[in-house]
């Protein structure tokens, strides 16, 4: 790895923000000299310079959390790493899965929305039942209910892109894409489930693309 570009501080550091792979949610901020970058590179794993203890760490030593590094992107000026990992547990030191969890300001003009925060929703709706919530009511209702909604929807989306109806097609595939969710908190998959799932799939596609590149 070539560090001639990159500018360090007065403390010899910089900072590296690292996100997770697979879901790209962010999970730390932590500082790099250039030892613990080299390690990190030669050991594929994140290590970290702690600036209280004044001395360098590699993440999951003694937790087993380990971060297996994909690649490192440094920023336009130098002075700044994007690290993306595959971890294999919490990040935070207090047990969760990212360090950035209080929030501090939302706009309330402006409606923010993910993935994963509809998810939580749905999580919520199963463990504490909401009056009048079509979410709960499904899950009251059970598996089978779920998938039959989970059927309904996907004839739904079929005949909708047959008609070449591309706003009905989205608005009928919203509806699927909610019931599968529905249908994966029942289940107890996650979205980092389906997540590495298709990332293994990519992976393979790749290497499959470059063998018949070869022959």
């Amino acid at each position: 790895m070539n560090f001639d570009n990159l500018k360090f501080d007065e403390n010899g550091l910089i900072p590296a923000i690292v996100v997770d792979a697979v879901s790209k949610k962010v999970l730390t901020l932590a500082y790099m000299n250039k030892e613990s970058l080299q390690i990190t590179a030669d050991k594929k794993l994140t290590c970290f310079y702690s600036r209280s203890r004044k001395e360098l760490w590699l993440k999951g030593e003694t937790s087993g959390n380990y971060q297996h590094v994909v690649s490192i992107t440094a920023d336009c000026d130098g002075d700044a790493l994007l690290v993306m990992v595959e971890k294999d547990g919490p990040a935070c030191h207090k047990g969760t899965d990212s360090c950035f969890n209080n929030k501090i300001f939302i706009n309330d003009q402006l409606q923010e929305f993910s993935y994963e925060g509809l998810f939580e929703l749905l999580k919520g709706r199963k463990a504490e039942k909401k009056e009048g919530s079509y979410t709960t009511y499904l899950f009251e209702k059970g598996l089978d209910k779920i998938l039959k909604k989970v059927g309904e929807e996907t004839t739904e989306v079929i005949i909708a892109a047959k008609a070449e109806d591309k706003k009905e097609t989205i608005y009928e595939i919203a509806d699927l894409a909610y019931h599968v969710m529905v249908l994966m908190v029942q289940a107890g998959i996650s979205l980092e489930d389906v997540q590495r799932e298709l990332a293994s799939r990519h992976v393979i596609d790749h290497k499959v693309k470059q063998e018949k590149m070869t022959k």
